[in-house]
């Protein structure tokens, strides 16, 4: 029977979420959003960063500013973000001393520099290169307002998989998206050898004002429940809880605290994507932040967002808990 993911990476997840639990940690980081700069080479349509942080964007933590945020987290989980993390000077040796600090570590990247920087990186049990698509060709060079990525972010996985790296992928879902062009795309990427897929519903925020493009609870569950047969077909890292949560089979609570972002301006609060102040250090973010002001019903902005940096990690932790959610999360695991 395959794994979901690999054992070590399991493992060493759950172990520290155990101890969490055991010591009665109310709120502790399950993935650090680790933003070592927000310049890119693209302009997307859906991103808000190079917006929101436009009066910094040529600004970057240094590596030693990276790994004392990796430190103070201690989060089991990273996930390189940016901006374009693949243009930070140093990215590989970056990389490298956080996996030496044995996390798991997830570099999302729009794979146009795989290719060319593949040697700067060691394959490892507990590294994926996360390359983000929005869809088949045409789609996902207008989202990303640039004609040939596409083709650029499909041969820096060919490269990554020919030099044994693991590869997972992850789709934002717009208004416009066809689900049935995603089928197709994830039959493509599966053939590649893709080791997963991760997908999440976009939805409108103060940093982006492409209002059309967005959805709302109802638009996300009536699109994730005509989508349900895909999400059978393949092999997805999206829990089975979350999809539920997606269609509405089911309610789940924010965790947003569990995703702490650090950034060039500091511990990003409240989340990932609204952003009212910048925190000096992770635990001012998590216990001087009134989380019961946020969140669908208490913040208009929060009324839409089933995002999986909020989301996501409910089931995980097992916030909104159902009778038989543990068995299927195992069975998710091993199948």
């Amino acid at each position: 029977m395959a794994l979901r993911f690999p054992l070590e990476m399991t493992t060493s997840i759950a172990g520290y979420m155990i101890k969490k639990k055991l010591k009665r940690t109310e709120r502790f980081p399950m993935v650090l959003m680790l933003e070592p700069l927000h310049a890119c080479n693209l302009t997307c349509t859906g991103c808000g960063r190079i917006r929101e942080y436009e009066s910094t964007i040529k600004q970057k933590l240094s590596i030693e500013e990276c790994l004392a945020a990796v430190d103070e987290a201690n989060a089991p989980v990273v996930s390189i973000c940016g901006g374009e993390p693949m243009i930070y000077p140093g990215i590989g040796e970056l990389t490298a001393k956080i996996l030496e600090r044995k996390k798991t570590v997830y570099l999302c990247t729009n794979g146009m520099f795989i290719r060319k920087k593949i040697a700067d990186f060691k394959p490892s049990n507990k590294f994926f290169f996360n390359v983000h698509l929005d869809g088949m060709k045409k789609s996902h060079d207008l989202a990303v307002e640039r004609e040939g990525v596409f083709d650029d972010a499909i041969d820096g996985i060919k490269a990554a998989k020919e030099a044994g790296f693991l590869v997972c992928t992850n789709t934002t879902v717009f208004m416009e998206t066809d689900m049935a062009e995603l089928d197709q795309m994830y039959g493509m990427l599966t053939e590649l050898g893709v080791d997963g897929f991760m997908i999440s519903p976009g939805y409108g925020y103060s940093a982006v004002n492409v209002r059309e493009i967005f959805m709302t609870r109802d638009d996300i569950r009536t699109k994730f429940r005509a989508a349900e047969a895909m999400f059978r077909k393949y092999k997805f890292n999206t829990s089975p809880i979350y999809l539920e949560f997606l269609q509405g089979k089911r309610e789940l609570s924010c965790t947003a605290w569990a995703n702490p972002t650090r950034n060039i301006k500091g511990w990003k609060g409240p989340c990932y994507l609204i952003t009212d102040t910048h925190h000096e250090t992770l635990d001012d973010l998590l216990n001087k932040t009134d989380w019961e002001k946020y969140g669908p019903g208490n913040d208009p902005r929060c009324d839409h967002c089933m995002m999986h940096s909020g989301f996501e990690t409910s089931a995980a932790l097992g916030v909104n808990a159902k009778l038989g959610d543990t068995l299927k999360m195992l069975k998710w695991q091993f199948t």
